[in-house]
């Protein structure tokens, strides 16, 4: 067993990374504050491997990702009405359903790395990790998973952009 005070140094590291890559994931704040405290007793509780701090990382967001999973497994048994992403402070309503459309759409896999990549700032190597993937399948997926997206939020994009040429025009 690790030392625990590893863990937790480990963790305080990365607490605000994992709580918004959870958010992202479950689309509840308060879940995903919940789920990083359990990701917190893990690690803390296990040993932590010695392989460098992106290895460390990858691991940290790797027991994030199958708690987070387990959740979803769980929540697809009692459905409810919850949101996959926070809805954005600066964006209308419309562009944030499009946004939720678009990456629910996504397969599982492909949205986990596309989310480890934009939203935890993890690189090609720390998300093959965390996914049990290879770094080329790593970047065959995000390259799928953008052009997914762009494709999905190129007519929402448009149509926000000439609402809001309107709206400049008729103030």
């Amino acid at each position: 067993m690790a030392d625990s005070a590893d863990g937790a140094a480990l963790f305080a590291e990365h607490r605000e990374g994992l709580t918004r890559y959870l958010t992202r994931i479950v689309g509840q704040p308060d879940t995903a504050r919940d789920l990083t405290q359990e990701v917190f007793l893990r690690v803390t509780r296990a040993a932590v491997p010695q392989d460098g701090s992106d290895g460390r990382r990858a691991w940290v967001f790797k027991i994030a990702r199958n708690l987070a999973l387990n959740h979803l497994r769980d929540r697809e048994r009692q459905p409810s009405t919850t949101s996959m992403i926070d809805v954005p402070r600066h964006g209308t309503q419309e562009l944030s359903a499009a946004m939720h459309q678009a990456l629910a759409a996504l397969q599982d896999l492909d949205r986990h790395v596309f989310l480890l990549r934009e939203s935890a700032g993890f690189g090609y190597d720390e998300i093959a990790s965390a996914c049990d993937l290879t770094t080329d399948a790593v970047r065959s997926r995000l390259q799928r998973a953008r052009q997914q997206l762009r494709e999905s939020l190129g007519a929402s994009i448009h149509f926000q952009l000439q609402r809001g040429i309107r709206l400049t025009r008729d103030q």
